[in-house]
This record gives structure tokens, sequence and C-alpha cells, in this order.
């Protein structure tokens, strides 16, 4: 089998774990080729740290694609995460023009989380983010994000399953793309992720145990390997069933360690147990091949 490529555009955070410091080893692990464009350079990540420095890296994006594109470069996967402006979207979107026509474009809309947008952003950012995923195939939302990129004022869960599955279904039509949300809950005992393909206009979930506590850099974790997965053959239900098992572990995992949480997931000790879910040897072969 073929090698894929995926190009991860993510910020850099030197200290604690999430955006380009958790996509590049679990797409390595998954036996992914990844290619890196970081979005922006912060001494730590914005989650519980104070005093953080902050560089946006857009003044590189262009002179990076045009290299790219004279040396012919094509990608089998745009993933997309963190975007430091409006401004740092629209070039993002113009690189996808340019190299996104043969490759799966999947957009993690990270904006917001608890209803309220993160630190930094303007009113309009969920707007143009709105534009960028309207370019994907595939979106990954958490519920505060659904809600913003439908214009619709936050609701926290427990949801009611019709209610959920009009937003997801109405989510969809906006952007003309897969759906796939986290922090879906019904219930206080389960929490998971729902996938809503347009083409069966069926809606998909993947549950597993609540764990309580907040850890930031989970939804990389879940985007991450969703992705890995996805490029290894899996179903959008069993990419997903697969993501969710995995977060669940590292969280559980993480909170076992005991350390410093700001430090982000322990993904790095359940690699192993992503690797046995793809059924993926060390060597990144399939198994029994």
């Amino acid at each position: 089998m073929a090698q894929k490529r995926a190009l991860a555009v993510h910020d850099i955070s030197c200290v604690g774990r999430c955006s380009l410091t958790v996509a590049l080893p679990i797409l390595s692990a998954a036996g992914i080729e990844t290619a890196v464009l970081p979005t922006a350079l912060l001494s730590t990540h914005t989650g519980g740290f104070t005093g953080f420095t902050y560089r946006d890296l857009s003044a590189d994006i262009n002179s990076i694609s045009d290299h790219w594109y004279a040396m012919g470069l094509s990608f089998d996967s745009i993933y997309t995460g963190y975007l430091a402006s409006v401004g740092q979207i629209e070039l993002v979107a113009a690189l996808m023009e340019r190299f996104g026509a043969n490759a799966l474009k999947l957009v993690d809309p990270v904006m917001a989380d608890n209803g309220a947008l993160y630190t930094g952003f303007s009113d309009d950012y969920p707007i143009a983010m709105r534009r960028l995923c309207g370019m994907a195939d595939i979106i990954i939302p958490n519920m505060t994000e659904a809600f913003l990129l439908l214009g619709e004022e936050y609701t926290p869960g427990p949801y009611e399953k019709a209610h959920f599955e009009g937003l997801i279904r109405r989510l969809s039509a906006v952007n003309r793309s897969i759906v796939v949300v986290t922090g879906v809950y019904f219930n206080s005992v389960d929490l998971g992720a729902a996938v809503y393909d347009p083409e069966t206009d069926e809606v998909s979930y993947c549950f597993d145990k609540r764990i309580p506590g907040t850890l930031h850099g989970t939804g990389d974790v879940f985007s991450s390997a969703f992705l890995g997965a996805l490029l290894n053959g899996s179903s959008l239900i069993e990419a997903v069933g697969t993501a969710v098992c995995y977060t669940r572990s590292t969280i559980e995992t993480t909170f076992a360690v005991g350390k410093d949480t700001r430090m982000g997931p322990c993904f790095e000790i359940t690699i192993p147990e992503y690797i046995a879910m793809l059924g993926l040897d060390r060597r990144g072969n399939i198994v029994g091949c």
C-alpha cells in the first residue's frame, strides 16, 4: 500500500501538548507522511498559562505555498486546525484551493469551547471559518463551534436526540460536507461523537464513558486519530469509533499519571494502543501481511 501524505496546518505551542505537537506524532504513528505548515508560534498554549509569547506566522504562508507548488508537491489530505486570524483563514483557503483538488480536506474549526470564543478571536471570526468549512470534505466542530458556525445561540447539554440531529443536518447543509461533532451527550454518563453523511442521510454515534475534568488538547488528539484511521482505510464510523476510544483512553491515562494537566494529554503513552486499533505493527505494515 502506497504511503499517504498529509499536510497539517496548525500552530506550534512549544510547551503544552496540542496542535502540531499532537497532530504530527499521531499521524506519523498511523504511518502517514506528514508535512506541516505552522500558523503561529507560542511559548505555551493558552489554556491555563499566562504570560505566554505569541508570533503570527501568516507572512510565511504564501512563500511556503509557492515553493511547494514549484516542487509539484501534492497531498492526500489537508488538515487544518488553529488559525490565527480572519486574514490567515483567507490565506489557508487559497492554499486549499491550490493543493486541494485531489486531497481529502478536513477542517477542525478550532475557535471555541464551553460556550465561548477563545481569547483573541473577534466576532467575525466564525463567519470567516464558516467559509473555510464550506471548502472542506469533512468538518469536526465541538458543540460550541457547531452553534457558532450556524450563527445560533449556544445551549449546553445534555441534548435531545431529535434536536441534535436537526442541528447536525443543518450544519451539513450550510457547509455541504460530512460533519463529525465532538462533545455530544444525551445523559450524564456517556460522552462521544456523532457523524452525519449527507449521501446516506444517516446520523451515527459512538459513545464512551465520561471522564470528569478538563484537559486542553483532546480535540487535537481526536481529530488526528480520526484522520489517521480514515487514511488507513477505516469507514467514517470506524474512524470515529477509533478516535473516541483512543481519546478516552488518553484522558484516563493522563489523569492517572497525575502530573500538571496544563501540559496536555499524555497521548505518547497510549500511542501503542492507537497502533493496535489501526491493525498496524511498528513497521507501519498491516499485521499479517
